[in-house]
């Protein structure tokens, strides 16, 4: 018989599937419980106060418990109701504790029957059986015989129901959703899995979103609704396995909350168990109890059959026992619920049976208050995730006043009419929590015939005031930004946007923080130029919009260090968009940005130039003729930058040693005897000359110390050094140094050279200025025609490094050489014998002197492609 049933259960049971997931278990299967059975109307009266079976989670001995089948006229069938109660597993009822009722009697079936819950009773236990000759005597035989059984059939139906119950109120509020809204879906869900104890089953979710709704409802595959107890029923009777169910569960009480055993399985058990019970008269079976108001909706698995064996409905009713109230809690204690939301739902859960079923009624928000406080109507609302206010307070918002104190009143509210009955303008005001809007509220109310206190909950019941922005929030234009708002009361929000200067409104994105006064609102200025903005803060319950000021500025400079050596007046700062920085503060001394070139702090009278990228780099100098700071190696200090924007930047800094300092005593440049050309600029070095010159420094100058001679952008570099040979230590303070620019450079070099010392540890001092590089054409002769009026002609090689030639020194009509000139040949009028004045191309300002011999011009000689004089100095040269 065992193996037969659980063939039969393998294929069947809505309820298990509902709970277990199992994907054996099909639409079509005719053995779930969805076969409508009689109804049974109950009410139970105690001390004088009546309710509804449908609001009643547990009886007490002395209640009366009112029983009427509601059989319609036309029950050809009689069925005989019986009323058993129970006193544990071990002791069989007395015969007075059963109760014969004849439904088909005109009396009963009008007025019903009352009885009363005897003393020493635990459960009760109805039975509905197709009459028969010893029917009764035959029931109250077989519950006498094995009260256990019954016992364990009695607390499988009622939590039976309160499981399925739960599941009938998930799928219901599911199907509220449009199909089509997949985040209303997943939003709804998981308010449903939250306040009913189920896990959904979030592969729905991977769906398509068509399919969604349907994965979430369907009956075949409800593995969504696994309780997440452990192993499931379906899969111990998949796996054939013959263990006890009944001694794996660990049952609570019933009727506390909703949370009972750790196995949703109960309707597996009470099959197992009625499948025992069984007399040639009477087979039972179970059904599932669905109260509304007075009545009890019975749900069957099996047809009942009215050919021996009989079925005899067996329906459980609450547990005799004291009440235990519903565990309600809220699950953020202080997250703030705004009472002005339209359709406000308080995020309440711990008890599921407070949202399936209405054991909990006359349920209330008591506003707590110095003078008892005001009540408003709650009503659970499973799809919103919460209590649901029936109306929202009619009250004026009340000032803040500290004197104020949370009134903790304990007594439950007698009736919801009761908050309609006290006018707002003679309400008692709420407790407000000092320095902002924040009052709190209780949940009373009833659970059966009790009346409980459920949690204290954090309320706002008037718009939030005094909006400002966090003080170090600074909005940044072309990125997102994070800031955080504050005022009295921020649970009220509704929408907050950005009002940009043209007046376009950009709604923001924002949630709230753990601190009750404050949001986090996230704004995109990524569109955004830098200036004044506005952010709008629009609350429920105020049709005007709160308005804060706000700044945008560029991307700030970025610091990353400041270097400052003793001695100097100068301080070198490394970071990014540098150009942003006003002035430095180090203690009273104020710094100011270099201009592209100012002296050094060794040689006032040596240009001294600035870092060539001034996003990246920024020399701050003191004010000319400044004496320099007197601070020590090694001391911290705190380095103040000041924006232009008027922000303002902070950066540790500390003194490092003095910088390597060198003066330039002296230089010899040779004079090639081989060159017509004699440099008129003493600072003017032939490239293809050695260059001798000596320094000074201020300390001994170490042995691996160096000297870098690089141009500007150190496109040339060359370091010095004792051991490379071309530094040669005169005495710990003089230095002779021999710089070879072809050796060193190629021939491609020209232009200023400058130098700096490097001490052993990488420290560099400032720039001075060395020489300036040139490359000499060779000049070869210099013939001129026997009319004086006609020009002359030069001759040579690599003339492109000539710029001009003229005749005098102030270049009054010169023959200007074109650039990329690859002739052999210049033309010049008759200079005098002293010779004539060249300026190169590696440096235009000098005029130097070149002495050629004047020869005879011969008759072979012509300059076809030779520039010749121009009317402007600089204008360009014409071939001949």
């Amino acid at each position: 018989m065992m193996a037969k049933v659980f063939r039969r259960l393998r294929l069947a049971g809505t309820l298990a599937a509902a709970l277990l997931g199992s994907p054996l278990l099909h639409a079509a299967d005719p053995a779930r419980f969805d076969l409508a059975g009689p109804k049974v109307d109950v009410h139970v009266t105690r001390a004088g106060k009546t309710l509804p079976i449908a609001q009643v989670p547990n009886l007490q001995p002395g209640d009366k418990i009112w029983l009427r089948a509601d059989l319609p006229p036309t029950q050809s069938v009689h069925y005989l109701l019986v009323a058993a109660f129970l006193r544990g597993t071990t002791n069989p009822p007395p015969d007075n504790w059963f109760h014969e009722i004849q439904t088909w009697n005109k009396k009963v079936r009008e007025e019903g029957v009352t009885i009363t819950v005897p003393a020493e009773a635990q459960q009760v236990i109805l039975f509905l059986a197709p009459e028969t000759g010893g029917d009764f005597s035959t029931l109250r035989s077989a519950v006498r015989g094995r009260p256990g059984i019954f016992v364990r059939a009695s607390q499988d139906l009622i939590e039976s129901g309160f499981e399925q119950a739960r599941i009938e109120t998930y799928l219901a509020a599911i199907r509220r959703v449009p199909p089509d809204d997949a985040k209303g879906l997943a939003e709804h869900s998981d308010l449903l899995a939250r306040t009913l104890n189920l896990k959904p089953n979030g592969d729905c979710f991977k769906r398509p979103v068509d399919t969604q709704s349907t994965c979430l409802t369907q009956a075949g595959n409800q593995s969504l609704l696994d309780d997440g107890h452990g192993q499931s029923v379906a899969d111990a009777l998949n796996d054939g396995s013959n263990s006890d169910l009944i001694n794996q569960a660990s049952y609570t009480r019933l009727a506390g909350g909703g949370n009972y055993s750790p196995y949703v399985g109960a309707i597996v058990d009470l099959i197992r168990i009625t499948s025992t019970l069984h007399t040639a008269k009477y087979q039972y079976i179970p059904a599932i109890a669905f109260p509304d108001g007075d009545a009890l909706n019975l749900r069957l698995n099996t047809p009942p059959s009215f050919n021996n064996p009989k079925s005899v409905i067996v329906i459980g009713l609450p547990a005799i026992q004291a009440a235990v109230p519903p565990p309600l809690r809220s699950p953020n204690p202080e997250a703030i619920s705004c009472l002005l939301k339209p359709e406000v739902a308080l995020p309440v859960e711990g008890a599921p049976l407070v949202y399936a079923t209405a054991l909990a009624h006359d349920l209330v928000l008591h506003l707590d208050g110095p003078n008892g406080g005001t009540d408003i109507p709650v009503t659970p609302d499973a799809f919103r995730g919460g209590l649901v206010l029936a109306h929202l307070p009619a009250r004026k918002p009340l000032p803040i006043d500290s004197s104020l104190t949370s009134d903790t009143d304990s007594r439950p509210t007698a009736s919801p009419a009761a908050a309609e009955s006290h006018p707002a303008e003679t309400a008692s005001k709420p407790a407000l929590h000092p320095g902002t809007n924040t009052i709190t509220g209780t949940i009373t109310g009833f659970w059966g015939f009790d009346a409980f206190k459920g949690p204290t909950l954090k309320l706002q019941d008037s718009p939030g005031k005094d909006w400002k922005l966090a003080e170090d929030d600074v909005l940044i234009a072309g990125r997102e930004n994070h800031l955080m708002l504050s005022s009295t009361g921020t649970a009220c929000v509704d929408i907050i946007s950005l009002d940009t200067s043209t007046g376009k409104l950009i709604e923001t994105k924002w949630k709230p923080t753990d601190k009750p006064s404050a949001v986090d609102v996230t704004v995109s200025l990524k569109s955004i130029d830098p200036g004044s903005l506005h952010l709008a803060i629009k609350q429920f319950g105020d049709e005007k919009a709160d308005t804060v000021a706000a700044r945008t500025y560029s991307e700030p400079a970025r610091l990353a260090s400041l270097e400052f050596h003793a001695g100097d007046t100068t301080a070198d700062l490394t970071g990014s968009s540098l150009d942003q920085v006003q002035q430095l503060t180090i203690n009273s001394l104020v710094f100011t940005p270099a201009p592209p070139s100012t002296p050094s702090n060794q040689d006032t009278a040596t240009p001294m130039p600035a870092p060539s990228n001034s996003d990246t780099q920024l020399r701050l100098t003191l004010p000319p003729n400044s004496q320099a700071p007197k601070f020590r190696v090694g001391e911290h200090l705190n380095a103040s930058f000041s924006l232009k924007d008027g922000r303002t930047l902070t950066l540790p800094v500390t003194v490092s040693p003095a910088r390597p300092s060198v003066t330039l005593l002296s230089k010899n440049i040779g004079q090639s005897t081989t060159t017509s050309i004699h440099l008129a600029d003493q600072d003017d070095l032939p490239a293809d000359q050695q260059l001798t010159f000596s320094l000074k420094s201020i300390v001994p100058f170490p042995r691996t110390g160096k000297i870098e001679v690089a141009n500007a952008d150190d496109s040339l570099h060359t370091t010095l050094s004792v051991a490379s040979g071309n530094l040669v230590l005169q005495n710990p303070h003089t230095i002779l140094a021999t710089l070879d620019p072809i050796k060193d450079f190629g021939a491609s070099a020209f232009g200023p050279l400058r130098l700096r010392p490097v001490s052993p540890d990488g420290t560099t001092g400032d720039w001075l200025p060395l020489v300036t590089l040139v490359r000499l054409p060779t000049l070869k002769d210099l013939h001129c025609p026997a009319d004086t009026a006609q020009p002359c002609t030069v001759t040579g090689s690599s003339l492109y490094l000539v710029d001009s030639i003229a005749t005098d020194s102030a270049f009054t009509s010169p023959t200007t050489v074109p650039e990329g000139f690859v002739g052999t040949s210049l033309t010049l009028p008759r200079p005098a014998k002293t010779g004539f004045f060249l300026r190169l191309r590696d440096d235009p300002t000098a005029a130097n002197t070149v002495t050629l011999p004047i020869l005879p011009q011969p008759a072979s000689i012509a300059a076809p492609n030779s520039p010749t004089a121009s009317a402007s100095p600089r204008g360009p040269a014409r071939a001949q």
